[in-house]
């Protein structure tokens, strides 16, 4: 550990965790010995950081957040599992983030410059993208993947195993049990696509041509009748068409849905 005024006289942190010398710890946190936090990140009063985890460069994160706890999984015996936080993250007053399980890849990961609200809950093995948003008390249970740029809205539970695509939007207090496709907005319980997530995709700059060929993709997804497989095989004869930057964006949508293992929201 490195010595450091930054580090509030009541804080506790385990000699062998490894802090940058511009790391700032507040008040009676408790780090464990197996933490490894990056330049200039800020742990608020009263956080728990344990387990393996690793935390970047740059993150905020508030009183009260536990971190690297054990997953809550009956088949947890006491792996050395980890928690991999990134760069840039905000995080709010008691989120709570698990470490990953033998299960499945071990690690539990959360990307760079995202903004997850108070009281989130994400479990073992998931993975959280970059840019994302993630509203206050949204939950993600084990196994669950969130892509970048994605939005989740407070009080919204994703069922284990969930894969949330790039650019989409689950609406407050939603209950998402089928896997969302990139670029689509969601909402209600039961789960309903609402449509394409136009306006975010113009936030984020996409051009009129890119959201239109979104569009065109969306109608032969949803708007068409056609089965599964007619959708798919549509979706592929329209990349034929388009210019490289609207193709890759149909692409990655046809993509997630032909590999979805849960189907998807329809």
């Amino acid at each position: 550990m490195s010595s450091s005024s930054l580090i509030h006289p009541t804080a506790i942190v385990d000699r062998a965790a490894e802090l940058d010398g511009s790391v700032a710890v507040g008040p009676y946190a408790v780090i464990g010995p197996h933490v490894r936090i990056g330049a200039r990140t800020r742990i608020g009063a009263h956080c728990v950081i344990e387990g393996r985890t690793t935390i970047g460069a740059d993150n905020r994160i508030h009183q009260f957040a536990s971190l690297g706890a054990a997953p809550q999984d009956k088949k947890y015996a006491g792996e050395p599992t980890r928690l991999v936080i990134g760069e840039r993250n905000t995080i709010r007053e008691f989120c709570t983030f698990n470490t990953g399980t033998v299960q499945d890849c071990g690690e539990t990961r959360i990307g760079d410059d995202n903004w997850i609200m108070a009281y989130v809950h994400i479990a073992h093995d998931c993975v959280v993208g970059c840019q994302t948003v993630l509203a206050n008390n949204a939950t993600l249970a084990g196994h669950v993947h969130v892509g970048d740029h994605v939005i989740i809205g407070g009080l919204t539970g994703i069922h284990q195993f969930c894969h949330v695509g790039a650019h989409a939007m689950a609406g407050f207090a939603s209950h998402v049990s089928q896997d969302v496709p990139p670029f689509m907005m969601v909402d209600g319980n039961p789960l309903a696509v609402r449509g394409l997530n136009t306006e975010g995709l113009r936030r984020r700059g996409f051009s009129a041509a890119r959201v239109a060929a979104l569009k065109q993709a969306y109608r032969l997804l949803y708007r068409q009748g056609l089965t599964l497989e007619a959708a798919l095989a549509a979706m592929q004869a329209q990349v034929r068409d388009l210019p490289a930057e609207d193709a890759a964006d149909v692409q990655l949508l046809r993509d997630f849905v032909a590999a979805s293992r849960r189907g998807i929201a329809r």
